[in-house]
C-alpha cells in the first residue's frame, strides 16, 4: 500500500523536478505538471484535496481506458477530466513498486527529451527501497 509520502519521495527522485506549493503534493518537470493530489469538487461544497488520491498523466485516451478498464479498483476518472490524458489513482490499492512505475512514466511523458536522457544515463532513482 502506497501513501502520499510515497508519492513525494519517488517523484523527487526525479531529474529536474519541482514541488509546487500546495495543500496535498503538486510535482512539475519543465513547468508541466505529472501528478499530484486529487482536487475533489462535490457540487455545493468546498473543493477538497485529497492526498490518498493522485492524479497521472498518461500518454492518451487509449491507455487511459486501459487503466481504467482493466484495474477499476485502483483507477477511477470524473467527467472533469473527460478528454484529458489524467486517471486518479487510489495511493491504497497500489504497492510502492507499481506506483514507481506510474510516476515514472508519467514523468517521462511530461519532460523533454533532453531532460529524459539525464534518467536514462543514470541508475534508477525511483528504486522502491
Amino acid at each position: 500500500m502506497a501513501d502520499a509520502d510515497d508519492v513525494r519521495r519517488l517523484a523527487l527522485a526525479l531529474p529536474h523536478v519541482v514541488e509546487i506549493d500546495s495543500e496535498g503534493f503538486d510535482f512539475r518537470v519543465a513547468d508541466k505538471g505529472f501528478v499530484w493530489s486529487y482536487p475533489e469538487r462535490t457540487p455545493g461544497r468546498p473543493r477538497v484535496i485529497r492526498t490518498d488520491v493522485a492524479v497521472l498523466y498518461v500518454g492518451d485516451e487509449a491507455e487511459k481506458q486501459a487503466l481504467l478498464l482493466g484495474e477499476p479498483e485502483r483507477f477511477f476518472t470524473t467527467p472533469a477530466y473527460d478528454g484529458l490524458p489524467l486517471v486518479m489513482l487510489r495511493l491504497a490499492q497500489v504497492g510502492v513498486d507499481r506506483l514507481a512505475e506510474l510516476v515514472t512514466d508519467a514523468w517521462r511523458m511530461r519532460a523533454p527529451a533532453s531532460l529524459v536522457g539525464d534518467l536514462d544515463a543514470g541508475a534508477d532513482p525511483v528504486s522502491p527501497i
